[in-house]
């Protein structure tokens, strides 16, 4: 099972599909419910930027392209990670990670965690 970052992708993104709603109001959901304690978590901005970006572009089934989140840098972090995945070049949370940061010592912040997840669920609009 992912992380539960990766879990509040995989049930929001459904969430989102299911009943063709905003995708970052599907995440606060989810997150409220898997940090219930934690407001810091809940918060938490990479995996979720992750997540919207990766619905802006399109790529999570049932979820259309759109305007769902403020420009951010990890946006290319997520998209580029699907690229790798698709190309059956980067298989792993970590390798991913260095490959999108370009090996920058940048902290990993469970971008990749998401990604994986949706990946693994069979939620990412494939090329292939």
């Amino acid at each position: 099972m992912a992380n539960r970052y990766g879990e509040a992708a995989i049930l929001a993104a459904r969430a989102a599909a299911e009943f063709h709603s905003h995708p970052g109001d599907r995440w606060n959901e989810v997150v409220q419910k898997l940090y219930p304690t934690s407001p810091t978590a809940q918060r938490k901005g990479s995996p979720r930027q992750a997540f919207l970006s990766l619905c802006e572009a399109g790529l999570i089934k049932g979820i259309p392209a759109g305007q769902y989140a403020a420009p951010h840098r990890g946006i290319t972090y997520a998209t580029r990670a699907v690229s790798l995945l698709d190309a059956g070049t980067h298989t792993t949370v970590n390798s991913l990670w260095a490959e999108v940061t370009d090996g920058e010592a940048i902290p990993h912040a469970s971008q990749m965690d998401v990604v994986m997840a949706l990946w693994k669920n069979n939620l990412i609009v494939r090329k292939a």
